[in-house]
């Protein structure tokens, strides 16, 4: 089974990083209920900002650990090293950020 490691940006501005075999359920449940992670009481998932796929569920969990542990400074570079588009490409900033999950979306 594919597993995937995600971010999701938070209300406040904060970011949570969790790992899943579908991200937009999974969205969709920090969304809506008590399935989602009690990290959000109190904040509003707002959208997925990374994904990360072709993970085992063992190599995702040490991936999201890894993740968890980094510095703000160094999991904002992650985050903008995969919305910034390939420079080869001729893709536009709107294509890459298409892929979002948002709470409006």
């Amino acid at each position: 089974m594919n597993w995937y490691v995600y971010i999701i940006k938070a209300s406040d501005g904060s970011y949570y990083t969790g790992v899943t075999t579908n991200v937009e359920r999974r969205f969709k449940e920090h969304i809506n209920g008590p399935r989602g992670a009690k990290y959000f009481n109190g904040r509003v998932p707002l959208h997925v900002v990374y994904i990360e796929a072709g993970h085992s569920r063992s190599s995702a969990c040490k991936r999201e650990a890894m993740i968890k542990k980094l510095p703000r400074q160094q999991k904002l570079t992650l985050i903008n090293a995969y919305r910034k588009p390939p420079t080869e490409s001729r893709q536009t900033k709107s294509d890459t950020t298409s892929n979002e999950l948002t709470l409006n979306g």
